[in-house]
């Protein structure tokens, strides 16, 4: 009787290995099956910024900025109604966008969905507080990816960006190049991927071609993060009054009563203050750059005259 028992229960795990076991290697061809592009972190590093296209000033300023705040998603419809730009390849609709340069590092993946074999390929340049070129990322940088669960055809990559210390805002423009709406993107056949993800025979069928265009629909998914590895977004900007931030668009500059002159912090026990340098060096090195400006901000509160160059030589590694 013990020896039945015994002989079921074994049968009854090989049996939930097994089921496990296949689960797992269709697992394993599905993920095979991928692209390398599909496989790879999405996370990209800019091109240099000189090979940038040249946008005027005025040009930009005129440009009906959308602020996002993160942590967002926004679905952008770039079409006949959106901003367009048409200066020398740039060509077509252009999204425009503000994000808060005080909430530490921020993530930003952009998508833009295939839709009936049609895509828009987005070029994304980031500019600093006033307007000027920061980080550059062209079209080859978003890469095509298979549908998911939750999403379809895309073309996608993730920009990581560190406003620098002392900006309110920072600027991204998306738009498509006339070199762009030349070329076309290869996808994969749904079919092709379901079979080698099961294991068949994958069906020799050509895969489907999107042909890119002036217009589209761009998905931004943003949220604030503490990852090394991020682009600083403008430079470290000295103590001394700096110049003011451009005027975006239409809105006017709204005037504000000067405040009166605030009471001079006592100064810091060496300690203390030692304790917040200690902290800050810490944090960068760490790349937790949100911590080092809380450290910071807090430390000077208190009467500290030497967290901020703290903060300054060590993201400069001079620390």
């Amino acid at each position: 009787m013990k020896n039945k028992m015994k002989s079921k229960m074994n049968n009854k795990i090989k049996a939930v290995m097994t089921k496990n076991i296949v689960a797992l290697s269709v697992a394993v061809a599905m993920f095979s099956a991928m692209p390398l592009s599909a496989q790879a972190d999405s996370t990209i590093q800019p091109a240099n910024v000189a090979t940038a296209p040249a946008i005027p000033t005025a040009t930009l300023q005129q440009l009906p900025w959308e602020p996002l705040v993160p942590p967002v998603t926004k679905t952008a419809l770039l079409n006949g109604s959106s901003a367009q730009l048409h200066i020398g390849d740039i060509q077509g609709a252009v999204g425009a966008f503000t994000l808060p340069a005080d909430r530490g590092s921020l993530e930003i993946t952009i998508s833009s969905l295939v839709d009936a074999k049609k895509v828009y390929a987005p070029s994304v340049m980031v500019l600093d507080e006033n307007m000027r070129p920061a980080a550059f990322y062209p079209s080859s940088y978003f890469s095509y990816q298979q549908p998911g669960v939750m999403s379809g055809d895309r073309l996608e990559g993730t920009l990581k960006l560190t406003p620098a210390l002392g900006q309110k805002q920072i600027y991204l423009v998306i738009y498509t190049t006339s070199q762009d709406l030349a070329k076309t993107t290869q996808m994969v056949d749904p079919a092709k991927a379901y079979a080698a993800g099961v294991g068949n025979a994958v069906p020799n069928i050509p895969d489907p071609i999107a042909i890119h265009q002036s217009t589209g629909t761009i998905k931004i998914k943003v949220k604030a993060e503490q990852n090394t590895g991020n682009v600083m977004i403008g430079g470290i900007l000295p103590m001394a009054p700096k110049e003011q931030p451009v005027v975006v668009g239409s809105s006017a500059p709204v005037s504000t009563p000067i405040a009166a002159p605030a009471k001079p912090a006592q100064p810091m026990l060496k300690d203390t203050d030692e304790y917040f340098n200690s902290g800050i060096r810490a944090a960068v090195k760490a790349g937790d750059i949100d911590k080092a400006l809380k450290l910071m901000n807090e430390a000077e509160q208190l009467g500290s005259t030497t967290a901020r160059e703290t903060f300054i030589r060590s993201v400069k590694g001079k620390g």
